[in-house]
């Protein structure tokens, strides 16, 4: 059988673990943090590897993986080129959506929030911290821009690398963080028969509604 043609029958049965009203809890920033504390744990490959959902202004939604980089004032912290295609779409409409998801402990986390950038003083902070490599990498790549070719980058990157050589690399102007705040949190937990165990924690003014979902 053609690899392809098999997807009708790829399936796991999801029988780890469950999520219930007493386990949740009220609060869902510590019941995320306990979590993602259990995924670091079970040696999930980048637990905070996460989807990161735009949309443009013509309504043209766009999701790609990015990393959570902070967990702060209870928002959810990435860093980016603000010129990128994602930067762009958070401009035009800052309403987003995250997705995690911790396939050896058979749980997704889905957040729906408003995106905003964080001061120039905590991007810096971050950046002062990146490998040395990922800061010449922050003024070598354009990001979403079009490039002649892979050897146009690495000559870019080598030329950074000699210019800056023994110095401190400094933070682009057009690099930092964004944080997204929550509005929304959905936690999910697979169970047999895909009768999943799915708990949203809705906020209402500065309260979190849990409600219990069909799966």
């Amino acid at each position: 059988m053609e690899p392809m043609n098999d997807l009708a029958h790829m399936r796991q049965t999801y029988k780890r673990s469950v999520l219930s009203e007493k386990t949740a809890g009220t609060d869902p920033l510590a019941l995320f943090s306990l979590w993602f504390s259990e995924a670091k744990e079970e040696g999930e490959l980048e637990p905070n590897a996460m989807s990161l959902a735009t949309v443009d202004k013509d309504g043209q939604p766009s999701v790609r993986i990015v990393l959570l980089k902070g967990l702060i004032r209870n928002e959810f912290q990435f860093f980016t080129n603000y010129h990128s295609y994602k930067g762009k779409n958070i401009s035009e409409n800052n309403r987003v959506a995250l997705n995690f998801f911790w396939p050896k402990l058979e749980r997704q986390v889905r957040i729906e929030g408003i995106a905003t950038k964080i001061s120039k003083e905590e991007s810096q902070g971050y950046f002062q911290i990146r490998p040395r490599e990922s800061q010449i990498g922050a003024h070598t790549s354009n990001q979403s821009s079009v490039v002649p070719s892979r050897e146009f980058l690495e000559e870019k990157f080598a030329s950074l690398s000699k210019e800056w050589e023994g110095k401190e690399i400094p933070m682009p102007e057009f690099w930092g963080g964004y944080s997204v705040s929550p509005t929304k949190i959905e936690f999910w937990q697979g169970r047999v028969g895909r009768l999943h165990d799915r708990i949203l924690f809705a906020k209402e003014k500065e309260n979190w509604v849990r409600t219990r979902l069909s799966p």
